[in-house]
């Protein structure tokens, strides 16, 4: 698996640029930098500019401050759980409070300590609802949070008619609040500014993924050829029998499967490449191999790619019924992975 961190790079800079005049941009890195590495893919961000990282949860936040050093500030999407106290204090990281009782515990057990405050603006998962918001406001920005944010729901659908309710309640809990607001994501950078406020923070888009679609591609993944077997007609392939040849058919068994994170929803339906050719998988994807028909070729192939120029993580994804977020952040550890730079 080759990663192009100057890819990376290069997605945040576009996406910087779509940002409003003024607004900041910083970098969604959560789930292990989306599968690609967490260490190398934050300091290929933090070389391109990027000043503010968010993480899922507070283990996330260690690795990120062990590759950036003390200066950049990471936020913490599911806010002050119990037992993060110490690595919020330990690590410098800025929870996202989400309830009042994340804001008890994180006002009594760190008083002065950096955080921001997530609301509910109709997505219904993380933040404060709109009447519990109301209760506690004045109180809370006496504090000083570092910021206000919320989370579009629908913003992959620029038409859909949940963005403009959603923006609406946005500003309704926070207008006049006169603290830093964050409310786009990848999707709602490309909304346009009304989305944009002080601070937006891009994640899939950064990563080569929808619904960026002139993101750079960020990940070639070769898989090797094991086995090569010519199978007479009549003589299936795999668990179940789920492929039965009509002809004489050449199969290279290549090392990669489910444990990979490489779907079974693609069994009998996706396709690797050897160069600009596809090849069609055959049978049930297994959980270390897969079978590919290879008959077509005009030589023996050393290896097929899943992942290249011809078909990304958005690819896969709609034929294995799924998203390109999935697709990468599944991407498993016995990949070996090779970070390629000077690519720009």
């Amino acid at each position: 698996m080759t990663i192009d961190l100057d890819a990376i790079a290069a997605n945040w800079r576009a996406l910087d640029a779509m940002s409003a005049a003024g607004v900041q941009t910083a970098a969604v890195v959560k789930a292990d930098g989306y599968g690609l590495g967490v260490g190398k893919v934050a300091r290929a961000l933090a070389a391109a500019g990027a000043r503010r990282f968010f993480v899922a949860v507070a283990e996330e936040g260690w690795a990120v401050r062990e590759a950036l050093g003390p200066g950049p500030e990471i936020g913490v999407f599911s806010g002050h759980m119990p037992g993060d106290t110490d690595m919020i204090h330990d690590l410098g990281l800025v929870p996202m409070l989400n309830s009042i009782e994340q804001m008890t515990r994180h006002f009594e057990a760190l008083p002065g300590h950096p955080f921001g405050v997530q609301l509910d603006s109709g997505m219904n998962r993380l933040g404060m609802e709109p009447g519990e918001w109301a209760a506690v406001r004045e109180m809370v920005l006496g504090l000083g949070p570092r910021l206000l944010m919320s989370h579009l729901a629908c913003a992959d659908d620029p038409d859909h008619e949940m963005n403009p309710r959603q923006l609406a309640q946005f500003i309704e809990m926070t207008e006049g609040c006169d603290v830093p607001r964050s409310f786009a994501a990848t999707g709602g950078i490309l909304l346009g500014p009304d989305y944009h406020f002080d601070l937006t923070r891009p994640g899939v888009g950064l990563y080569g993924g929808l619904p960026y679609e002139d993101a750079r591609p960020v990940v070639e993944l070769d898989l090797p050829v094991i086995q090569l077997r010519e199978i007479a007609a009549g003589e299936s392939i795999g668990y179940g029998n789920t492929f039965v040849a009509e002809r004489p058919t050449r199969v290279a068994t290549v090392s990669g499967g489910y444990a990979d994170g490489l779907s079974r929803h693609l069994s009998n339906h996706g396709v690797l490449f050897h160069e600009d050719t596809p090849c069609p998988i055959l049978g049930r994807v297994s959980m270390d191999l897969i079978g590919v028909e290879v008959s077509h070729l005009g030589e023996e192939p050393k290896f097929l790619t899943m992942l290249g120029r011809h078909q990304g993580v958005d690819d896969i994804a709609e034929a294995a019924g799924t998203i390109g977020y999935e697709v990468l952040t599944q991407l498993g550890p016995r990949y070996v992975r090779r970070y390629a730079r000077g690519r720009e």
